[in-house]
């Protein structure tokens, strides 16, 4: 190096508060000290102000060289070094470099430059600042001895700069080694001139001995000619034998061809016309769903009204059959009563006649003589004007005591009418509770049916709204997929071969478990750009057929045998040897982009990654060719790359371009990617039709929120019965139940007073009877004296004791009969055969 460093000063730099200067110094050793003191911080700031990295400088960002940054205690917010050069002219130069913040700036003699003019200015004093040539860092030597022969050759171009004169001297070695061959062919031109001299000769001679050969082979020839004519001849004779035989054949076949193609059109006319016959089924099935739907309202709401109709007819089935009983009681009743009856008239009836011999007998023993029947009315009546006062009495009185009898009479009739009242008002408040006990039934069971029909028409509800909104989705991506599929001209017919060999696979997964699929279709470029490069690289393996195992490629590979075939590359997942990914061409970074090609690839299963890895290897895939070639040769070690355009750098040094074919053959992707596209847009059409089935229900849904409106204004009629049956009707029977109970009682103390005044009379009439008895005894003594008997009474007691019981008798029948009356009558005001007829 021409020139030295003469000094070097720091401001705030690692380690060196303020501005300090450090030198001069002489050579290298003065500048580490004579015992290597300092070393570190000296090696720091001398590499720092030549550029280096800050990784180099062992600190993790630029900050971090201030002094005191390292602790959290800066001395500054900037800091610098200058390196001070001396030439050989002794004339100086200021080297500095400054930090500011985590940037730096770049001075020459106080001055700012760029980072290129920079190292431009260091170069021209031999500085190298990427090759590091003028300093040794720690452990560079011991990297430097473990590199080999070839590192340590470009290291030396790099630091001497020859490197930079490769392309001159590749184009110097180019023209001599031109000029080389050059030399090499005069020099075998003249060699050969001599050669084609003597080899003239040679020929001269060479072409008189042809000319005889060439006549010898003449006659050869043609014996060989007619040699080959009479087998020719024998050969088309026994070929034109086979031939026709062939002929014969072929018209046979071509016969039965021919029946068979007659059978295949009449197949596929019966199969057109059963076609035909289910597109219009399927219209006439369309047709009925229509229909279907539009009664099925109809057909709802006339099923819940039979279900109301019968639940109706189950209760009043209920209800004819107790007003059956009760009108069997109620006319059972009534005939007993008027049995009853007559029954008592017949009583009666007799009771009469029996009186009536009775009188007829006693009236012929006991009638008195004329003259004593006159003398009994004589004294009769003077006892009768003896007690005419007392007889008026005992009149008034006994008027009067029927009059309260009668009285009695009638208000017990009232009382049994009231208390018959009290008991049809019983038996009207049990037919109300009957009634609000089958009312709170029908009201527990419309709740529960209005319960199970919302249930069933939120379900429907949402069904209807996620059909809809599911259909939307469905037509939305349909329109994408046609609009793909369209751009991407899908509507081309696949060929044999392709149908075939998709036939062959689906035929070996169903035979064998362990067969995946080619690899085409198992796997997929992350990125439409990678296609080219991927199938480059792939290559012949690309339709490969991968499988689990080596036994199940053998039996594979015997199926196809037995039928005939083409052959096909398997690749056995526990037979094939792959190596390690090399996760260091995961870091290049120079060029960019650069990736591994199993990296770009999607795949399904995970388990045919080591297929992937067998084909692709540690291939990268490049942005462009000269990445590609960058990155197969130009780094320390050689790399199998492809470019995007599909040219491929082999490790050997082949190179191999992409051709068109390579970009037909990588548009296979593109029709993998519709053919998944045309199976989408098949389940999003079969989805489609089984959402449009759903929408459908709508109709079914109108029906039902119909019939829960229907139901829910029954259930409130029902309801408003209940209440007005329960708060008002039950209510007013009650109200007039204690009203006629309040009557009734009231009878009581009536029919108590009436009682009372009949019993104060009859001892007055007590009284006026012995009266008139004391008178009559006087007036009828002698009379009483002559007939034999102690008084007129004797006589007529027998009469009035007959006449009593005759009364009495009369007077229970009459009882009896009115009760009866009273009773039946009752009962046929009770129209029970009304409950019966209909409304």
């Amino acid at each position: 190096m021409p020139g030295r460093l003469k000094y070097i000063e720091v401001d705030n730099f690692k380690s060196y508060k303020g501005q300090q200067t450090i030198g001069p110094f002489k050579n290298f050793s003065a500048i580490i000290g004579p015992n290597g003191s300092g070393k570190s911080n000296l090696m720091d700031a001398i590499s720092f102000v030549l550029g280096e990295k800050t990784s180099n400088l062992r600190v993790k960002k630029l900050s971090d060289l201030i002094h005191g940054a390292p602790i959290g205690k800066p001395a500054a917010t900037r800091a610098s070094v200058t390196a001070v050069y001396e030439d050989e002219n002794r004339e100086e130069t200021q080297f500095t470099r400054v930090i500011h913040g985590s940037t730096s700036d770049y001075k020459i003699n106080g001055k700012n430059v760029k980072v290129e003019e920079y190292a431009t200015a260091l170069e021209n004093i031999q500085i190298l600042m990427k090759s590091k040539n003028f300093l040794v860092f720690q452990g560079q030597v011991e990297s430097i001895a473990m590199k080999n022969a070839k590192e340590r050759t470009a290291m030396f171009e790099e630091m001497s700069r020859s490197g930079e004169l490769k392309e001159e001297y590749d184009k110097a070695k180019a023209e001599m080694l031109k000029a080389e061959e050059d030399t090499q062919f005069n020099y075998h031109k003249k060699r050969g001139i001599a050669a084609e001299k003597k080899e003239a000769k040679m020929e001269k001679d060479e072409a008189e001995r042809y000319q005889k050969l060439k006549a010898q082979l003449a006659e050869k020839q043609l014996e060989l000619q007619l040699f080959k004519l009479y087998h020719n001849e024998r050969d088309i004779e026994e070929l034109s034998e086979e031939l026709r035989k062939k002929n014969h054949v072929l018209e046979k076949e071509t016969r039965k061809r021919e029946k068979i193609e007659d059978e295949i059109r009449e197949k596929k006319k019966e199969h057109g016309r059963a076609n035909r016959e289910l597109t219009k089924l399927d219209q006439k099935l369309k047709e009925s769903e229509v229909d279907l739907n539009k009664k099925r309202p109809l057909y709802i709401k006339a099923k819940e009204k039979t279900a109301h109709m019968v639940k109706k007819l189950e209760s009043a089935k209920k209800s004819l059959k107790t007003a059956m009983k009760s009108n069997e009681s109620h006319q059972q009743e009534v005939d007993q009563l008027e049995q009853e009856l007559a029954e008592i008239d017949q009583k009666k009836l007799e009771f009469e006649e029996l009186i009536t011999e009775e009188s007829q007998s006693q009236g012929r023993n006991l009638q008195l003589e004329d003259n004593q029947v006159k003398e009994y009315h004589r004294l009769k009546e003077e006892a009768g004007t003896r007690a005419a006062a007392l007889t008026q009495e005992l009149d008034t009185l006994q008027r009067e005591q029927k009059m309260d009898q009668d009285r009695l009479d009638n208000e017990m009739r009232k009382k049994n009418e009231m208390m018959a009242k009290l008991q049809q008002k019983e038996h009207e408040m049990e037919e109300n509770k009957r009634r609000i006990e089958k009312l709170n039934d029908y009201i527990k069971t419309s709740k529960n049916a209005v319960e199970e029909q919302k249930q069933l028409e939120s379900q429907l509800a949402e069904e209807v709204e996620v059909a809809k909104g599911r259909i939307a989705e469905i037509q939305q991506e349909l329109e994408s997929i046609v609009d793909q599929l369209g751009q991407a001209n899908v509507d081309k017919h696949e060929s044999v071969r392709a149908v075939k060999k998709a036939e062959l696979i689906d035929n070996l997964k169903r035979l064998f478990p362990g067969v995946y699929g080619r690899l085409i279709d198992l796997c997929e470029p992350s990125h439409k750009k990678y296609q080219v490069a991927i199938t480059k690289v792939l290559g012949k393996y690309m339709d490969a057929i991968a499988c689990d195992s080596e036994k199940t490629a053998k039996d594979c590979i015997q199926y196809m045998k037995e039928q005939r075939i083409e052959p096909e590359t398997f690749l056995p997942l526990d037979y094939v040897e792959v190596k390690p990914v090399n996760e260091k061409l995961r870091e290049i970074r120079e060029p960019r982009n650069v990736k591994l090609v199993i990296d770009v690839i999607r795949y399904d299963p995970a388990c045919i990654k080591k297929a992937l890895l067998f084909a692709c290897g540690n291939a990268l895939v490049c942005e462009s060719v000269e990445d590609a070639r960058k990155v197969a040769f130009g780094l320390t070690e050689r790399h199998k790359a492809v470019s995007l355009d599909g040219t491929l750098f082999q490790k050997s040094g082949v190179i191999s371009g992409g051709a068109s074919d390579l970009k037909a053959k990588a548009r296979r992707w593109d029709e993998k990617m519709l053919k998944g596209l045309k199976s989408k847009k098949e389940s999003l059409s079969e989805e489609l039709k089984e959402q449009m089935k759903k929408k459908r229900k709508e109709s079914e849904l109108n029906t039902i929120r119909s019939q829960v409106k229907g139901l829910e204004t029954r259930l409130k009629y029902s309801m408003t019965d209940r209440d007005n049956t329960q708060n008002k009707a039950l209510i007013q029977i009650e109200k007039e139940m204690v009203m006629l109970q309040g009557k009734l009682e009231a009878y009581n103390p009536m029919v108590n007073a009436i009682q009372e005044s009949m019993n104060e009379r009859g001892n007055r009439l007590k009284l006026i009877k012995d009266q008139m008895n004391r008178v009559e005894d006087d007036i009828f003594s002698e009379f009483c004296v002559e007939i034999g008997v102690d008084n007129i009474r004797q006589y007529e007691e027998r009469e009035l004791q007959i006449q009593e019981e005759r009364a009495s008798k009369r007077l229970e029948f009459e009882n009896q009969r009115m009760r009866l009356l009273n009773q039946l009558e009752y009962e046929k005001s009770r129209d029970t055969m009304g409950k019966l007829l209909p409304l």
